[in-house]
This record gives structure tokens, C-alpha cells and sequence, in this order.
């Protein structure tokens, strides 16, 4: 795919993952932050901006930064993924106080003022904020990217049932991180604001 007019969206990766029952979802983001990393470096080498859209998880007098660092610290149970995944000082973020990346957020102007068409969503949860963030992608037609090895969800099951509606209803592709390259307009630099 085109590195001009692409987007990576890390969706809920600076995460604590601190609530009754992550078990089972930390278990499965540890291995998956490790392909989203890799993924990421190789987008950002193509020039493809980088976003993080993140929850705020209620904490309206935070910022970012704070954020990163509950979560990277050691009492958090999401700490390894957040390390990970930490953004860099040429990454673009976006904090939204619901599912979707969309709604109440500044991501639709960032996206048009970087000219961008197609968004790859990744993150946590596939069927929750992946999947919402998705769906107003769709409805603002962009074409939407799924990495299936790059999402995961409370269970295996919800995830498979997140992709799926990706897939079918949003006219999406879920193929794995390795399947999608990345070719550059020669001359083309990476956009920084």
C-alpha cells in the first residue's frame, strides 16, 4: 500500500490494563505488542504518520506524558505493552474520552490536515474501541486496515467476531502486519507537525 496518504492508529496501547478479569486480555496483548511494534517501526521507516488514540480513562486534568508513565510504571499490569509501544517525540496523539477514536476528538481534522485515505487500526480492544474507531472511519470513507495479528480482545472469540465485522460490513482487510507493505513516492519524507 501507499505510505502517502496512510495512518497507523494504536488505539488504547498505553493501557494499565488494571481492571477485574485482564488476565486473560494482558496475556494475549504482551505477544501482540511485540508484532505491533515491529509493525509500527516498519510504518514509520515508509513515512507513514504514526497516531496514538488513547483513552483518557477519566482523568481530565492529565496529560499524555502522565499518562505514559501510569502506565509504564511497574505497579501496572499493562506495563510491558506500554513500554513496548511507548510513542516516540515524532508520534502524533490523540486522547478520546470514549470507544471511538472519532467522537469528541481531533482525529478527523489531524487525519484531513495530513491528507490521509486509508487508516490501519490496531490496539485493544477489537471489538470494542478498535471496532468504533473503525466503523466512523468507514462512515467518513476511509479505507480501513486490520491487521489481524495486531488487535486483541477480552477473548479470542470477540476478537475473531471484531475482525469479521471489519472485514464484511466495513469493507475491510484483516490480513497479518507481515502481508502488508509498504511502498514510498520517491522523494517523499515523513510529515512532521
Amino acid at each position: 500500500m501507499p505510505s502517502a496518504g496512510t495512518a497507523l492508529l494504536l488505539i488504547d496501547v498505553v493501557n494499565d490494563l488494571a481492571f477485574p478479569g485482564s488476565e486473560a486480555l494482558v496475556e494475549q496483548a504482551e505477544p501482540m505488542s511485540m508484532r505491533l511494534a515491529a509493525f509500527k517501526k516498519r510504518a514509520a521507516k515508509a513515512g507513514v504518520p504514526i497516531i496514538y488514540v488513547n483513552d483518557n480513562f477519566g482523568q481530565w486534568r492529565s496529560d499524555f506524558r502522565r499518562t505514559v508513565a501510569h502506565c509504564c510504571s511497574h505497579g501496572s499490569p499493562g506495563r510491558l505493552v506500554s513500554r513496548r509501544l511507548k510513542p516516540t517525540a515524532q508520534d502524533y496523539f490523540v486522547l478520546k474520552p470514549k470507544h471511538s477514536g472519532f467522537y469528541d476528538t481531533t482525529l478527523d481534522t489531524l487525519l484531513g490536515d495530513l491528507g490521509i485515505k486509508r487508516v490501519i487500526v490496531t490496539g485493544i480492544a477489537g471489538n470494542i474501541c478498535v471496532l468504533f474507531t473503525a466503523n466512523d472511519a468507514y462512515m467518513r470513507g476511509l479505507r480501513i486496515y486490520a491487521p489481524e495479528d495486531c488487535i486483541v480482545s477480552n477473548t479470542a472469540d470477540d476478537n475473531t467476531h471484531a475482525l469479521r465485522q471489519i472485514e464484511v460490513v466495513l469493507k475491510g482487510r484483516t490480513e497479518p502486519s507481515a502481508r502488508l507493505r509498504f511502498s514510498r513516492a520517491p522523494g517523499t519524507r515523513r510529515q512532521r507537525r
